[in-house]
């Protein structure tokens, strides 16, 4: 090998990171699309324009690349954002995570992937990270919240947490009521007392 011929970048992780992001990108249109019952890994490789391997380099199976595609969507539509006050960023949070369910389409998928959860382990680890860094980013506004005096002291902001997302997960499963703004206000006020 010549040692003064210019090395040839490496342009491999790039790659990489475009072909996961593709396939992730693909898998969501399919999944927030009502006409593609199909949802299969051929399905969401003929999608990405890749091939079956490239999807099970990183994914062990159709659940576990469906669910990281959902839970990455998740993530960018639900913002942390700062109102300037606590019950203000609070019910945005609420607001903006049902919101991301008022798609029927997306709603349905996310009820697969809860059902698929109980019998793969792949899946079930993706949603128990994702609901952790949800509930994450909801403790944190709590904390706020705590801190600025607007919940008590002793606050179980854990509880608080499992509150605001057993509301989701059940209407959401259960489907006895809506998932809209008006709800996600109720649960915030209820969560900050201010409802009582």
């Amino acid at each position: 090998m010549n040692a003064s011929a210019p090395r040839r970048p490496h342009t491999g992780r790039r790659r990489n990171d475009a072909a996961r992001d593709a396939i992730l990108d693909a898998a969501f249109r399919l999944l927030s699309d009502p006409q593609a019952d199909a949802l299969t890994i051929d399905a969401i490789a003929a999608e990405a324009d890749v091939g079956r391997q490239t999807i099970y380099r990183w994914w062990p199976s159709k659940g576990a690349v469906v669910a990281d595609a959902l839970m990455r969507h998740a993530q960018s539509v639900v913002p942390v954002r700062d109102t300037g006050s606590f019950t203000g960023d609070l019910a945005a949070f609420l607001v903006d995570s049902f919101a991301g369910l008022q798609n029927e389409a997306y709603a349905a998928r996310l009820r697969q992937i809860v059902a698929a959860a109980q019998q793969d382990k792949h899946v079930a680890r993706v949603l128990t990270d994702f609901t952790a860094a949800r509930r994450a980013a909801l403790r944190a506004i709590l904390e706020r919240g705590r801190d600025a005096g607007e919940l008590a002291p002793n606050a179980d902001l854990d509880m608080l947490a499992d509150m605001a997302y057993g509301v989701l997960y059940y209407r959401l499963l259960v489907g006895h009521a809506p998932l809209d703004e008006e709800a996600a206000r109720s649960l915030a006020a209820e969560l900050t007392g201010s409802g009582r």
